[in-house]
């Protein structure tokens, strides 16, 4: 069955005919996109739709003059890190030696300027080799811990706290599958005191920064005083196919290495006291929605061909996100009292040219809400899950949040699942 759903109509005069196509979106829900490794019909109807409020909100809870309780978790700091080694497009194109022109566009043309990379160690004849899974397993290993600690140290000192304050870490990741995971490793690397309580949210993509803020706002409302950080680890290149393929180009094309780490508290418990309140908001609500007969658009599967793990993204993920952008955020506002033009900042993931534009147009947002979002993709490229945590701090350091603004946080990636959440400055 074929469905067509009409789009709402932006007012925005920047649309152009490129991006007018995302008007109309083609669902056709009798078909669910194919994997490369058959899935069961359990797999298939596997799905997830609620809505976690992480506190109950009574309508006069949002207004403007009402004090909020303590107990709500609120997001004390953020900061991020790379590895060394930063590329243009124009030197990957050359690097790579990618000569097809179809592919030379991808790379070129996505609204990327330069990434952060480790790219694979040179054979004897000068020339990239290719890695095995193996190495590429422990690129994701040595490059997740390097990034993810190096980005709770700088939280941390942005927030004016020190290792032994933090008391629960949830760690984040798809790029690789480790065990133990990325929270047992960092807290070994950093040291952090033995009984700090731990998660690991592994192969969510780049929407599970939000499913990880779920988690740490909850443990952190139950254990009001106590310091909880949430931390996204990427090695991106450490999940590259080198195959010519246009399927592995585009995932080339887009993706970089970086980390970011999140402090949340609630109720009081120390820290810089030239904390600005203005840019710690709490975390009003969260709702999640999955796209079920999108299961399959992005997945990271194993590829027999190639011998080692690889990304997959369907043609179809920007229609699919753009048509469905708006159930979120209708639910995340939902008796809230707050009309989509009440949301003064938007902090959306970075992924993708064609992604970004489907959820501007369907939300009717404007470039200067996405500019953050936009700006992170140009000088980072897809981040996966801490996408939105590098806007984020973009969104702080601009200077421009008030008191009493409300924000959005939103994700999307595999599943197909779109997160979001409301925060109020």
């Amino acid at each position: 069955m074929i469905t067509v759903a009409l789009l709402p109509l932006s007012s925005s005069a920047e649309l152009d005919k490129t991006t007018a196509w995302k008007r109309i979106a083609i669902i056709d829900r009798a078909r669910p996109y194919v994997s490369a490794s058959p899935q069961s019909p359990q797999e298939l109807s596997m799905t997830t739709m609620s809505t976690a409020r992480v506190e109950a909100l009574e309508q006069n809870l949002l207004g403007t003059d009402t004090q909020l309780p303590a107990t709500l978790p609120k997001l004390l700091g953020v900061a991020t890190a790379n590895p060394p080694d930063r590329y243009s497009q124009r030197e990957l194109v050359d690097l790579l030696k990618i000569t097809d022109p179809k592919i030379r566009g991808v790379f070129l043309n996505g609204g990327i300027e330069q990434r952060y990379l480790t790219l694979p160690p040179r054979g004897d004849d000068g020339e990239f080799r290719i890695e095995t899974q193996g190495e590429l397993l422990e690129k994701h290993r040595n490059q997740g811990v390097r990034t993810g600690a190096d980005a709770v140290r700088r939280c941390l000192r942005e927030i004016g706290r020190d290792l032994p304050d933090v008391r629960y870490l949830v760690a984040v990741t798809t790029t690789g599958f480790l065990t133990p995971g990325f929270s047992a490793l960092l807290i070994n690397e950093l040291g952090l005191d033995p009984d700090t309580a731990r998660l690991d949210v592994v192969g969510m993509g780049c929407n599970a920064g939000l499913n990880g803020l779920s988690a740490v706002a909850n443990w952190a409302s139950a254990h009001p005083g106590e310091l909880a950080l949430l931390v996204c680890s990427e090695a991106c290149s450490a999940a590259y196919v080198f195959d010519g393929t246009m399927r592995t180009a585009v995932v080339n094309s887009l993706f970089g290495d970086g980390a970011a780490a999140l402090a949340v508290q609630a109720g009081d418990g120390g820290g810089s006291a030239a904390m600005r309140e203005d840019r710690t908001p709490v975390l009003l609500t969260s709702s999640s929605y999955m796209i079920r007969h999108a299961v399959g658009a992005m997945r990271y599967d194993w590829d027999d061909d190639a011998g080692k793990f690889s990304f997959y993204l369907d043609k179809e993920v920007p229609y699919e996100v753009g048509a469905h952008a708006e159930i979120v955020i209708d639910k995340l506002l939902r008796g809230s009292g707050l009309r989509r033009k009440d949301i003064a900042h938007w902090t959306v993931h970075s992924g993708g040219k064609k992604v970004i534009d489907a959820v501007k147009i369907n939300l009717g947002l404007t470039s200067y809400d996405l500019r953050h979002t936009s700006s992170v993709m140009r000088d980072f490229g897809n981040l996966s899950s801490g996408s939105f945590l590098f806007s984020y701090q973009r969104l702080l350091a601009e200077g421009q949040v008030r008191p009493g603004d409300y924000g959005v946080l939103m994700t999307m990636g595999p599943g197909s699942q779109i997160e979001a959440a409301l925060l109020r400055f």
